[in-house]
């Protein structure tokens, strides 16, 4: 009799009711696997939590149920399916409602996930050598100055040997980073001519990111790769998002997003500006000509055409400036010994980036796929100068035009798991340099303009085959062909291996492989040292760099225990031809260059806790890292002139790079308060910078690395009802600067940020 007793009582309620009420609801909903494809044949039960009451179905083949006449009341909802994690999620059905649920299923398996908060906050992998940091949408809210439209606190905060130093995010000793959009990658051969980050933080739903050791299917870029699940309407029905923030520095930025849903398509769509008086990071404490803006749009498409095929499309239009910032007193150590001059500089640079993929995937069975993505990616990076700009003034304008496509397929066959692709693109470069001298007696380099055009295709196998429960053997071969200025190829092994040990479920993981990236197609050959040195010189003013090519090796371990996640890992990686960047004299701008070789090695430790006395989640990312280089200077504009250093160093031992740190660590706390509140707290602590002019005796640094310093952010929020959602965030609350290099690259000198505070509103809406 107790099985039927809501029945009962929602019939009792029924007389007491409106007309326009009913005491039954349909539970509707949709069951989707983590690509959004929809998954047939799962087991739904509607169980009630207070009573032995339940409903059930199965799903068909669109993935859809229908529970109909659910009474009014609390539930669990349970669903189940052949090689997925069960999903259950507690389930409100209220008066004359009728819910439309969309549920996404976790492959079940081999990976595990600490679920905390309804978030997932630390991930465990047990069959891959790859170290993986998971940072959700929650976390890119809470965290303090993550979701600006420049900010890469998302990064950083939570990646070990991830830091900001000359406007560019350097990880594991470089800056060779892919970004990749529901796994497909946007190309791009460029080494920093943009800033900032490929897409805005407030449209990814999720971004992993990846720190070497890549299976063959992952590409090349052994620093750091970037994949993002952007926002997408599954989450929203016919709402809007208005997001308004300002700050100090004249700072504020705004976006509306809009989202909605059907049982197969969900579309979003945002577009977002903002403006500072502060970008770049300064040649001096003080703030001078250093504005930015940024304007940006975003669409996301998915359709799931049927039980197996889904559809996907991306698009984004981006477009940002930035002036150079500079040093007004003409009589500071910096310009007095001449090292670095900016007391005239009135530079600025504008970037422009825009991409569309559609991602098609096809599921031949539940253990056999193929997914095809066409894409088109444009990128284009200006600096421009007056002409009167003392004491060079320069222009070095950058377009690109890639077009390519990339295939994959994957099998799970008994205890192997198969995957196979393939990834080609064309690409089509524009260039522009010059430079005008208006000091002593150089002479100018007039604008020159030179167009270059690279094919490349890049071929892979990968298998991993499981040997009982506890052993994951990984190997794969990828093969590159790049074909432009310079004719390369390489074809390259990577292995590697998991254990886990029983009832600890610690893992333990080793990995070995080989890497070819791809170099930017050209960039100012050294005949441009021939005209600042008055020699004579018939060359053109632009050259091809040769692509890098790594070897990395890499130990780890995983160590689970009672909801924390401790993961520590051994990385040392051998370059040759070192991709870089460097300037001309004081010309203020990043040009691509490649160093004979370099050698990356670094400790790397991370922790994440579980949910501490249900209010609070505690994070750490500390690195303990030495990046050196070697030999000269082969590729680029360096190496023209008799008797230089670059060109003819005393012998090839190991020095430093510029954006070498020790040590670095990152930690922070996330507390959930009551009255819907939460505060978020990090502390930055880097050992310090390489020190360019090191027992140079210019300025006031002279030791080998430059100060070490310390950071404190802090953001809190609070939401009202269900629409309105208030937060302030504060970047260096203490406003404690320090010179972090002097390199003199882009802006010359750099200090870190200063003090940054900002309020934001957020109000949903139904349109």
């Amino acid at each position: 009799m107790r099985s039927f007793l809501p029945i009962i009582t929602a019939f009792l309620i029924a007389s007491s009711v409106s007309a326009h009420a009913t005491v039954f609801a349909t539970v509707h909903g949709v069951v989707h696997d983590p690509q959004h494809r929809p998954v047939a044949g799962a087991h739904v039960l509607l169980q009630a939590l207070n009573s032995q009451f339940s409903l059930h179905t199965d799903t068909d083949s669109t993935g859809e149920f229908n529970l109909p006449e659910a009474p009014l009341g609390v539930y669990q909802l349970e669903v189940a399916s052949t090689g997925f994690a069960t999903f259950t999620e507690v389930v409100t059905v209220a008066s004359g409602t009728n819910p439309v649920l969309h549920i996404a299923l976790d492959v079940a398996g081999s990976s595990q996930s600490i679920l905390v908060n309804g978030a997932e906050s630390a991930t465990m992998t047990t069959d891959s050598a790859t170290p993986t940091t998971l940072i959700t949408r929650s976390d890119i809210d809470e965290t303090p100055g993550a979701s600006r439209t420049l900010g890469m606190q998302m990064i950083t905060d939570y990646v070990p040997g991830a830091y900001m130093t000359h406007d560019m995010l350097h990880i594991d000793g470089g800056h060779q980073t892919s970004w990749l959009l529901d796994g497909v990658s946007i190309p791009n051969m460029k080494i920093g001519s943009n800033v900032g980050p490929q897409i805005d933080p407030k449209d990814i739903d999720s971004l992993e990111v990846q720190r070497g050791s890549y299976s063959a299917d992952e590409g090349d870029r052994t620093d750091g790769v970037f994949n993002v699940v952007p926002r997408n309407g599954f989450e929203r029905n016919r709402e809007a998002e208005l997001r308004l923030s300002v700050g100090n520095l004249y700072t504020g930025e705004s976006q509306l997003s809009l989202g909605n849903h059907s049982t197969a398509t969900a579309w979003y769509a945002s577009v977002t500006g903002s403006r500072s008086n502060y970008g770049l990071a300064t040649p001096v404490t003080g703030i001078y000509h250093d504005t930015t803006n940024s304007e940006s749009g975003f669409i996301s498409l998915i359709h799931n055409q049927g039980p197996s095929d889904q559809l996907r499309i991306t698009g984004q239009y981006r477009q940002d400036f930035f002036q150079i910032p500079y040093d007004p007193n003409p009589n500071d150590w910096q310009q007095a010994s001449q090292y670095y001059e900016s007391f005239g500089l009135r530079d600025g640079q504008t970037e422009r980036d825009a991409f569309l993929i559609a991602n098609w995937v096809h599921t031949f069975t539940p253990h056999a796929m193929l997914s095809v993505a066409p894409f088109y990616h444009f990128n284009q990076a200006n600096y421009d100068s007056p002409a009167s700009d003392q004491p060079v003034a320069t222009t070095w304008h950058q377009a690109s035009n890639y077009a390519g496509a990339q295939a994959d397929a994957r099998a799970d066959v008994k205890h192997n798991d198969f995957s196979a692709g393939l990834y080609s693109f064309y690409s089509g470069e524009n260039d522009v340099f010059g430079a005008r001298v208006n000091k002593d007696s150089g002479l100018s380099v007039p604008n020159t303009a030179a167009s270059a055009n690279a094919g490349l295709v890049e071929l892979y196998v990968s298998d991993h085959l499981r040997l009982g429960h506890y052993v994951t053997l990984l190997g794969g071969e990828r093969f590159t062909m790049l074909r432009g200025d310079l004719n390369e190829s390489a074809l390259y092994p990577r292995i590697g291996a998991t254990v886990e040990i029983p009832r600890l479920h610690w893992v333990l993981r080793g990995f070995y492989g080989h890497f070819f990236q791809p170099a930017p197609l050209e960039t100012v050959s050294s005949a441009v040292l021939n005209y600042a040195s008055q020699l004579p010189s018939g060359e053109n003013t632009f050259a091809p760099v040769p692509s890098e090519r790594d070897e990395e090796h890499q130990f780890g371990i995983q160590i689970p225990f009672r909801g924390w996640l401790l993961d520590v890992a051994n990385v040392k990686n051998r370059i040759n031809n070192f991709l870089d960047h460097s300037n001309l004299g004081e010309s203020n701008m990043f040009f691509p260059i490649a160093v004979d070789g370099a050698l990356v090695r670094s400790w790397q430790m991370t922790l994440r806790s579980p949910l501490i006395a249900r209010r609070g989640q505690f994070h750490l990312a500390y690195s303990n890292q030495i990046a050196e280089q070697r030999g000269a200077i082969i590729g680029g504009f360096t190496c023209s002139l008799p008797g230089d250093d670059a060109c003819t160093p005393p012998d090839f031992t190991y020095g430093p790079v510029d954006h070498d740190q020790r040590h670095t660590l990152n930690t922070g706390f996330t507390a959930a308060l009551p009255l819907r509140t939460w505060l978020a707290s990090n502390v930055y602590y880097g050992s310090g910078f390489v020190n360019g002019l090191a027992d140079s005796g210019v300025g006031p640094y002279q030791g080998n690395y430059l100060p070490a310093h310390t950071t404190f952010d802090v953001s809190a929020g609070h939401t009202f009802a269900e629409n309105w959602k208030v937060a302030v965030n504060a970047i260096n609350v203490t406003n404690h600067r320090v010179l972090l290099d002097n390199s003199v690259t882009i802006g010359g000198f750099h200090y870190n940020d200063p003090r940054m505070v900002s309020a934001e509103v957020r109000y949903r809406f139904r349109f």
